[in-house]
């Protein structure tokens, strides 16, 4: 049982500091040792603030991300250390069926990247139809003037010799969109 002067410390201190309920025994027990959470939380229910005022104004709206078909998957490559060294670690998820596709190599290059897109689309079992990467060397042209796929396409349609980026051949052998992150925005 909180007496009322003990009732009235507990509420003037969620008024004046807003913290949060877990953090309020912490501070309030060397005053009141016979607080618990459940006493503290019934007391603040009872004043009428068991949960915080929303402070910062008007509520950001969040932004929804664009309705994908099953197959948008986004690819990216980390460093991972093992008993064995350093290994590289390729993950793909598909953003609506959350479906992931792992490999472990020994190096990370472009082909390995390209190799990992082309048992990706084994592996899936629908359609994939667009890649979204970083702007990484294993994925695109450092300089950022890679091919789309239709390009890649119509280049070896005419018997043009060009040069790319082996994940973008992978794309145009595949039929795979591929779309990078704006640089600098993981």
């Amino acid at each position: 049982m909180l007496t009322t002067e003990e009732e009235a410390i507990i509420v003037a201190f969620r008024r004046h500091t807003l913290l949060p309920l877990d953090d309020c025994p912490y501070a309030l027990q060397a005053t009141i040792p016979t607080l618990t959470r459940s006493s503290l939380h019934r007391c603040l229910q009872r004043h009428g603030i068991g949960r915080l005022p929303d402070v910062g104004g008007e509520k950001v709206t969040k932004k929804k991300f664009t309705a994908y078909p099953v197959g948008f998957f986004h690819i990216d490559i980390a460093e991972v250390q093992t008993a064995e060294g350093k290994l590289y670690l390729l993950v793909a998820i598909d953003r609506i069926s959350k479906f992931a596709f792992v490999e472990l190599h020994r190096k990370a290059t472009r082909r390995f990247a390209a190799d990992f897109l082309r048992h990706l689309a084994d592996a899936v079992p629908y359609r994939v139809h667009t890649i979204l990467t970083d702007n990484g060397t294993h994925f695109t042209d450092p300089t950022g003037d890679g091919w789309t796929p239709a390009d890649i396409k119509g280049m070896r349609a005419e018997g043009v010799l060009f040069r790319c980026h082996a994940f973008d051949a992978a794309c145009a052998n595949i039929d795979i969109e591929h779309r990078l992150t704006k640089p600098m925005h993981p």
